[in-house]
């Protein structure tokens, strides 16, 4: 049962996604846009991972692009990075900047916005699509750079909170390198 969860979750956070933003004009009774963008994250991220992993197309494309082949981003650490990871993210910033104050929600607005250059760098880098730009262009960069006017312009958010969520966005992406990285080394695809 772990085994299918870790290789077809994609299909539920798709679902999921749909389901989260049909609620939203429900839910976001009263809610000012600044938190209103914070929560449409979470299901705008679940739209971006289908593209990025339906038919396993980002694992491919990391394996065959750094691993050479070989399993450098295994199943389970895709898993791991987007169902905790990603989902957990959004879901502690929506539930911060709610309960503890919006400048929270800076943290799921930088996660957007890294990821989305990261897709564009990429793309620019090796003049190809790859897994995930559609979506990183036409909803991470309208959503997270939208999230982040919204969340400055309500005057709440500190230099401290555009900080953490500047460098968790950073963090985060930066560990993913550093793993895929590690297991190519570890796996003689590439030299330390």
């Amino acid at each position: 049962m772990v085994s299918r969860l870790i290789h077809n979750w994609v299909y539920g956070g798709t679902l999921a996604g749909i389901v989260l933003l049909l609620m939203a004009p429900v839910l976001d009774v009263g809610w000012p846009t600044a938190l209103l963008l914070v929560y449409l994250q979470l299901p705008i991220y679940m739209l971006h991972q289908f593209e990025e992993h339906d038919d396993d197309r980002f694992h491919r494309v990391v394996n065959n692009l750094l691993g050479k082949g070989r399993d450098v981003l295994p199943s389970a650490a895709i898993f791991v990075i987007n169902v905790p990871g990603v989902w957990g993210l959004n879901f502690v910033s929506f539930w911060l900047a709610y309960r503890l104050g919006i400048g929270w929600g800076l943290l799921g607005a930088y996660a957007l916005i890294i990821n989305a250059i990261a897709h564009i760098g990429q793309a620019i880098r090796l003049r190809s699509y790859n897994p995930g730009l559609i979506t990183s262009v036409l909803l991470f960069l309208p959503v997270g750079i939208g999230g982040l006017w919204a969340i400055s312009a309500t005057g709440e958010a500190s230099v401290v909170q555009h900080v953490v969520g500047l460098l968790v966005g950073i963090a985060l992406h930066a560990a993913i390198i550093v793993y895929v990285l590690g297991n190519a080394r570890r796996l003689g695809v590439m030299k330390a």
